[in-house]
């Protein structure tokens, strides 16, 4: 399944503001653009799809065949450390090298591979129709709240189930109610158990408590979603640790902690490739006649990166370049990291924000929005034009 949309000043985030959006819709940061502006932009962000997907090839077969090499060799290592579980140095050692297979398998490889970004190869194994991860959410279900939805209506509050997960409030646009009190708290516990949140996020919960869902569609998906809990609770809540022995519940605590571990870092991921500093979200008008280039600025307006190594985009899934990611959905991951400077450099050309930072300054970003937001205010911003006259920008 992919997605391509209908389709800085190098900005970074800072913190909560309230500036960037409104309660038309409209972003008062593109109030420059013209519609030409926007059709040059467009035919820019195709031009650099076009080139990468005409160089796809062995480089990056090699790629991902490696990454997955090495995921299932970690998985390995560290579930035959843990047969000595009760050794706190082996127990240490097969927690974490567990919880960097769990990390990769998610990140780099089931959330990539799902999205069709290795589709091409035409490899049946590393495909997006039959790909599973290593997680309690289905992949079917993921693929559609994911894929679809969120990848169609970035940001934009009342369609994109992503703001906020539908229990955290993390803009001012969204109405401020008593609930929200608490969510500093419900996003520690989000966190620690985020890929139950995310099995339970294309149920639609909002639409199951107002009555207005299909019961079969929900009882059919909720059969789904314990059939693979169930399946991973007894790879590694039961198979693994009974294989240890008499190292059971130590081996068992390891599996838990890791899928923790995994859990906290996904999130911490996703979080802040979404929700710090100034990244903007849209009210429904504005898919309004929404052309490819304004689809493209919406997604440029609604992402951040994080900034880092080699090894941090590895471990993000390459998502440390969502800004890239939420762009082209459906390019291999490997190649965000060369795409990167060329859509920067697009940011300058049209005055556009680059949100990007270092993993610290964007959870610390993130985390000031959530608790901020669990009280009233402050005040949605004005409406303004969503563009104005303005001589069309160079080619």
């Amino acid at each position: 399944m992919t997605i391509t949309g209908p389709s800085t000043t190098g900005t970074s985030t800072t913190g909560p503001s309230t500036t960037g959006t409104s309660t038309s819709g409209t972003s008062t940061t593109v109030a420059h653009l013209g519609p030409a502006d926007y059709e040059a932009i467009g035919r820019e962000l195709d031009s650099i799809r076009d080139e990468i997907t005409a160089g796809l090839g062995e480089r990056d077969a090699a790629y991902i065949h490696r990454v997955i090499r090495w995921q299932r060799g970690l998985e390995i290592g560290g579930r035959t450390l843990l047969m000595a579980s009760s050794l706190p140095p082996a127990w240490l050692a097969g927690t974490a090298t567990l919880a960097v297979a769990k990390i990769l398998e998610n990140m780099e490889i089931g959330h990539n591979v799902m999205h069709g970004q290795w589709d091409w190869m035409r490899d049946p194994k590393i495909h997006s129709t039959t790909w599973e991860w290593d997680n309690v959410a289905p992949a079917e279900q993921w693929k559609h709240s994911h894929n679809v939805v969120h990848h169609t209506y970035t940001n934009i509050l009342g369609k994109d189930k992503d703001v906020g997960y539908g229990i955290l409030r993390v803009s001012p646009e969204q109405p401020w109610h008593w609930v929200y009190l608490p969510q500093p708290l419900v996003n520690v516990l989000l966190a620690m158990f985020f890929e139950y949140g995310v099995a339970v996020h294309d149920l639609e919960i909002d639409k199951v408590l107002a009555g207005r869902n299909d019961p079969e569609e929900t009882r059919a998906k909720l059969r789904a979603i314990g059939r693979k809990i169930r399946r991973q609770w007894t790879k590694d809540y039961l198979a693994f640790p009974l294989l240890s022995g008499p190292q059971f519940m130590s081996t068992l605590a390891a599996g838990f902690t890791a899928n923790v571990i995994r859990n906290v870092w996904s999130h911490a991921v996703i979080f802040c490739g979404h929700f710090p500093g100034d990244v903007e979200v849209f009210t429904e008008d504005r898919l309004d006649g929404e052309t490819r280039g304004e689809w493209y600025v919406r997604q440029l307006l609604g992402s951040a990166n994080i900034s880092g190594g080699p090894l941090l985009h590895l471990m993000t899934g390459n998502l440390s370049h969502q800004i890239e990611h939420h762009l082209f959905p459906d390019l291999p991951s490997n190649r965000y990291a060369e795409i990167a400077p060329r859509v920067r450099a697009l940011c300058e050309k049209y005055d556009l924000p680059y949100h990007t930072g270092p993993l610290a300054k964007q959870v610390g970003s993130t985390w000031k929005k959530i608790v901020r937001y669990a009280f009233p205010g402050p005040r949605r911003s004005a409406p303004r034009p969503r563009t104005a006259a303005r001589k069309p920008a160079a080619a």
